[in-house]
C-alpha cells in the first residue's frame, strides 16, 4: 500500500466518532438522568461480562511480554531506526505523564486512604487495621500489568505494521496480521476499531479535565479564598487547553517531549521536598511494605473474583479505563520508541514506570496515611465529605509551608493533565491521519474539542462528567478485542525482525514470516 494513502484525512472516521461525542452532549442536556442511568446499566453489564477476561488480558499480555523481553528476541530494534531518538530520561517522561495525568495528584492522595479506611475484602475488610493491604491495592491497580497493556506487545505489532509495513498508524494495525490490508480498505471492521478507539479515548480525557477543573477551583478556594464558581473551573480548563493545544501544535520533538520532561522534573522536586519535610522514613516503609506484599499476593490480588460490588468499583473500572486508553497510548508510544529494542520497550513500561509510579503514591498517600494515623480523621474527614482534593489540601496543611506545598501540588495536577490533552489531541489526530506528523490543524482542533466539550459537561452538573468518565468502560469492551491479538502475533513479528536484523537464521523464522501476512 502506498504510504501516501495514509497521510488522507479519515473522514468517515472523523464525522462518526466526534458526531458521537457532540451527540453524547446535547443527550446529556436534554436529559442528563436519563444518559447517567443509561450508562450506569451498560456500565454494570460490561463490568459483569467482561471483568475476568480483562483480569486474564492484563495478566497474560503482562507475562508474555516479559518473557518476550527476556528471550533473544529482547535485542530486536523496533521503528526501522538504529538509534534512540531521544535521551532515556525524555522518553521516560513522555510515557509516565501520560497515565498519571488522572493519578499523580488525586488518586495518589486518595486511593491508599480508601483502601485504608476500609480494607479491600480479599484482605478480610475492617477499617484502619492494613497500611501494607492499602499500598499492596494501589500499587497493583496502578502497577505492572495496567502499564503493560498500554504499551508493550501492542506496540510492537503497531511499529512493525507502519515502520516496516509502511501503513497507516491506526488502530485498526493492530489487527493487520490478521486481515492483511483489506483491514484499511474500506473496512468496517477496521473503522469500527478506529471509532471506538477515538470515543474511548475521548470518554478517558475528558473526565479528568472536567474532574481537574473542580478541583482546582476547591484547591484555589482552599489556598486563597477564589470564589469555588463553575466560571472558575471554567477558566481553569480553558487555561489548560491553551496550554495543551500550544504544546500539541508545536508537536512531539518540541511541546509533548519539554512538557513531559518538565512535568517530570517538578514532581521530582516535589517528591524531594516532601521526603525531606515530610514522614520520611514512614514513606520508604510504605514503598517496601506495600511492594512486598503485592508481590506476594499477586496473583490473588490480580485474579480476584469475590465482593461483586467491590470489585467493579475499584479493579475492573481501572482495568477498563487503561483498556480504553491504550490504542491512543500505542500509537504515542509507537512514535517516540523508534530505535528502542524490545527489551527495552517492555522492561521501561513494565516494570521501570510502574515502579516509578508506586514511589510517588507512597510519597503522597503515604504522608496522608501516616497523618491520619497520628491524628485520626485529619485526610479521612476532608476526603469522606469533599472528596479528593480536600484529601490533598487535608495532607498539605499538615506539611510545613502548607500553602506553598498545596499550590505545588495543584500545579503538578495542572501540567500533568495537559500533558495528557496534548499527548491525546496528537494520537487522535495521527490515528485519524495514519501517519505519525499529522497536521497541526488537526492536532490543535481536538484539544480545543477537549476544552469546550469539557466545558459543555461542566454546565450541565458534575454527574456528567462521572457519566462520560465511566462510559469509557463500555467502549472498552470492543477495544479489549482489538488488543487481544498482539498476545500471538507480537511474538510471530519479533522473529520475522529477528531474522531481517541477522539476530536469528532466516531459517529458524521463515515458519513464522509465513503466519504474518505481507
Amino acid at each position: 500500500m502506498d504510504s501516501e494513502k495514509g497521510k488522507k484525512l479519515d473522514w468517515p472516521v472523523f464525522i462518526v466518532s466526534g458526531g458521537f461525542l457532540i451527540l453524547f452532549v446535547l443527550i446529556s442536556f436534554y436529559d442528563n438522568k436519563m444518559v447517567g442511568n443509561a450508562v450506569d446499566t451498560l456500565f454494570a453489564y460490561s463490568s459483569d461480562l467482561f471483568g475476568a477476561y480483562w483480569q486474564v488480558l492484563l495478566l497474560a499480555n503482562f507475562f508474555i511480554g516479559l518473557g518476550l523481553a527476556v528471550s533473544k528476541y529482547g535485542k530486536v530494534k523496533l521503528g526501522k531506526q538504529d538509534k534512540p531518538q531521544y535521551s532515556y530520561f525524555g522518553w521516560v517522561s513522555m510515557i509516565v505523564v501520560t497515565l498519571l495525568a488522572s493519578g499523580g495528584v488525586f488518586w495518589a492522595a486518595a486511593e491508599p486512604m480508601y483502601h485504608y479506611m476500609s480494607t479491600p475484602p480479599l484482605f478480610g475488610g475492617g477499617e484502619f487495621n492494613n497500611s501494607n493491604a492499602a499500598f499492596a491495592q494501589s500499587f497493583m491497580h496502578w502497577g505492572f500489568t495496567a502499564w503493560a497493556i498500554l504499551g508493550t506487545l501492542a506496540v510492537i505489532v503497531m511499529m512493525y505494521v507502519h515502520y516496516q509495513k509502511g501503513l497507516p498508524l491506526k488502530p485498526r494495525g493492530l489487527l493487520y496480521p490478521i486481515f492483511g490490508e483489506k483491514i484499511y480498505k474500506n473496512s468496517v471492521i477496521g473503522a469500527s476499531a478506529d471509532i471506538f478507539s477515538i470515543i474511548a479515548t475521548v470518554a478517558g480525557t475528558l473526565g479528568p479535565l472536567g474532574f481537574l477543573g473542580l478541583q482546582i477551583s476547591y484547591g484555589l478556594n482552599h489556598l486563597f479564598d477564589v470564589p469555588n464558581t463553575l466560571t472558575v473551573s471554567i477558566i481553569v480548563v480553558v487555561g489548560l487547553i491553551v496550554v495543551a493545544g500550544i504544546s500539541a501544535a508545536t508537536g512531539v520533538d518540541k511541546g509533548i517531549y519539554h512538557l513531559s520532561k518538565w512535568n517530570v522534573q517538578f514532581t521530582i522536586l516535589l517528591a524531594i521536598i516532601v521526603m525531606v519535610i515530610g514522614p520520611t522514613m514512614f514513606i520508604i516503609d510504605a514503598f517496601i511494605g506495600g511492594t512486598g506484599f503485592h508481590l506476594q499476593n499477586f496473583f490473588q490480588m490480580n485474579m480476584y473474583r469475590g465482593e461483586e460490588g467491590w470489585l467493579a468499583s475499584w479493579t475492573i473500572f481501572f482495568w477498563g479505563w487503561f483498556i480504553g486508553y491504550a490504542p491512543m497510548l500505542i500509537i504515542f508510544i509507537s512514535r517516540i520508541s523508534r530505535g528502542r529494542t524490545i527489551r527495552e520497550l517492555v522492561l521501561t513500561v513494565s516494570i521501570v514506570a510502574p515502579i516509578v509510579t508506586n514511589f510517588w503514591f507512597s510519597i503522597v498517600g503515604g504522608t496522608g496515611v501516616f497523618f491520619e494515623a497520628e491524628h485520626p480523621g485529619s485526610v479521612s474527614t476532608a476526603l469522606n465529605e469533599a472528596g479528593m482534593p480536600a484529601a490533598v489540601m487535608a495532607i498539605t496543611d499538615q506539611l510545613p509551608m502548607g500553602m506553598l506545598m498545596g499550590f505545588g501540588f495543584l500545579l503538578a495536577s495542572i501540567i500533568f493533565v495537559a500533558t495528557t490533552a496534548d499527548t491525546m489531541a496528537y494520537s487522535i489526530a495521527a490515528s485519524i491521519e495514519g501517519n505519525d506528523n499529522p497536521k497541526r490543524w488537526l492536532r490543535v482542533f481536538w484539544a480545543v474539542i477537549f476544552g469546550a466539550t469539557t466545558v459543555a459537561i461542566l454546565t450541565i452538573g458534575e454527574d456528567s462528567i462521572t457519566s462520560i468518565q465511566n462510559s469509557i468502560i463500555i467502549t472498552a469492551v470492543p477495544v479489549s478485542f482489538l488488543i487481544l491479538p498482539p498476545l500471538w502475533n507480537a511474538l510471530q513479528i519479533a522473529k520475522v525482525m529477528a531474522a531481517e536484523q541477522g539476530l536469528v537464521s532466516k531459517r529458524e523464522a521463515r515458519a513464522k514470516i509465513e503466519k504474518i501476512v505481507d
